[in-house]
């Protein structure tokens, strides 16, 4: 599995209209948006790595030091995103082969979510396999890339 992680101030996502997810920030507060993206042998254990991981990354401002997610409470917004998986070595249209197929991939991400909800978070989510319009204000700015075949 393959996750792109930013620290925001605020953030959305939107399908046809309705906001189907939005993160709750105090003003001076962080949340953290995921775009989780799965490819064809990834398992249960990956998507409960990711999850630890996402939530006990340490990429929130502290007084002191980096906090994670877990330490302040900080809310989470998940949203499914094959295109990570974009292959783009040859030509200029990328190849989607590496992406897993939705009946593989929306179990997975599901399980992103439901692995960081029982550590406590509050996890918002997209709408798999909807066109949606995700609106985020990235504070840092802070992007990571997390991928569970690289251990």
């Amino acid at each position: 599995m393959r996750a792109v992680i930013q620290r925001v101030s605020q953030a959305s996502v939107t399908v046809d209209g309705e906001v189907v997810g939005a993160l709750d920030i105090p003003d001076g507060e962080h949340g953290l948006v995921a775009l989780i993206g799965v490819t064809h042998d990834d398992t249960a254990d990956d998507a409960a790595r990711l999850a630890d991981k996402i939530w006990r990354l340490r990429i929130l401002p502290g007084d002191e030091r980096e906090l994670a997610a877990a330490d302040l409470g900080a809310p989470l917004l998940v949203i499914s995103q094959f295109t990570l998986y974009a292959n783009t070595n040859k030509g200029r249209r990328p190849s989607w082969n590496a992406a897993a197929p939705g009946q593989v991939a929306e179990p997975l991400v599901d399980a992103v979510v439901a692995e960081l909800r029982s550590f406590g978070a509050a996890v918002a989510t997209g709408r798999f396999g909807a066109h949606m319009q995700v609106s985020l204000v990235n504070d840092g700015p802070v992007t990571l890339i997390l991928d569970t075949d690289q251990r």
